[in-house]
């Protein structure tokens, strides 16, 4: 099956999930989340109120969901509430999920688009922001604040027209106070980032500038590793040269100068507003 295939949404009721998972299990090549693979304001109390519910059924996007690592290794009693629980919702370009200081309103999965995570500091005559990382489909996010209860702390806006999942703060808490089993279950969608995020820390503190930007590219293409399917890669990444170099905290000038290197020595090629990866194993081998 070529890896440039699309997954179209599909009517599945929420009756027939255990199947769905047995026939992606057998099939995991199958799934799609709406990605191209190799070829390719203010405070808000609860949800925010620009988000909008479709009429399209969760159950639509079981491929999507089940696509990622994370969700499709959950208990069936988890998963399956996670979908009762949910909704769907859209983001046009532009629009925050939610912002820093929100209050927690709960899970969520991207399911089609990006999102671009980013924080803000310095003095407040002198802000600087910086662009932490981008979400794309099959990533959850939204955990932390539902295991502390506490405000977010980053801006969360969509840089692409955006599907999600949404499962509300309170009926997640809700559930899980009857099954405090599952606590483990949404942790390790914590450990899984803490450890990406002690990796992006070791880079910045140990390799220099030209392997940062490509082991970071590498990661990228691998779906830091969120896939349910192993060995998936996106050949192409929606990033500009000016987001790389705010996610690696490296000038404009120096990341022009690392990708034309990288160009000219046929592993990447870029375009405006991407970076398409013409070889994988060789991109790995310059920090490897």
């Amino acid at each position: 099956m070529a890896l440039t295939s699309v997954v179209q949404p599909t009517k599945i009721g929420p009756r027939n999930a255990t199947n769905l998972r047995t026939a992606i299990a057998r099939n995991p090549l199958t799934l799609r989340p709406y990605t191209h693979f190799f070829g390719h304001t203010g405070p808000a109390k609860a949800c925010p109120p620009f988000l909008t519910c479709m009429t399209t059924e969760v159950s639509d996007h079981l491929l999507a969901l089940q696509s990622g690592r994370w969700f499709a290794q959950l208990p069936a009693d988890f998963s399956d509430a996670l979908i009762r629980m949910g909704r769907i919702r859209q983001l046009a370009v532009g629009q925050a999920l939610f912002l820093r200081s929100d209050a927690p309103c709960g899970l969520y999965a991207l399911l089609r688009g990006a999102l671009s995570v980013s924080g803000t500091g310095g003095r407040a005559d002198d802000a600087r922001s910086a662009l932490l990382t981008r979400l794309e489909p099959p990533q959850w996010f939204g955990e932390i604040s539902v295991f502390d209860g506490n405000a977010r702390s980053h801006d969360a806006v969509a840089a692409e027209p955006c599907t999600l999942l949404h499962v509300p703060h309170d009926a997640l808490q809700d559930w899980l106070r009857t099954h405090p089993e599952h606590w483990h279950a949404l942790a390790l969608l914590v450990t899984d980032k803490l450890r990406t995020a002690f990796i992006a820390l070791e880079d910045a503190a140990l390799l220099p500038a030209p392997q940062r930007l490509a082991r970071r590219l590498v990661m990228m293409a691998e779906g830091y590793g969120q896939w349910n399917a192993g060995g998936l890669t996106r050949r192409v990444i929606a990033l500009s040269q000016e987001q790389l170099s705010q996610m690696l905290s490296i000038s404009r000038q120096t990341t022009n100068q690392i990708l034309k290197d990288l160009e000219a020595r046929q592993l990447v090629r870029v375009q405006r507003g991407e970076v398409e990866i013409m070889d994988l194993a060789g991109l790995r081998r310059t920090y490897a």
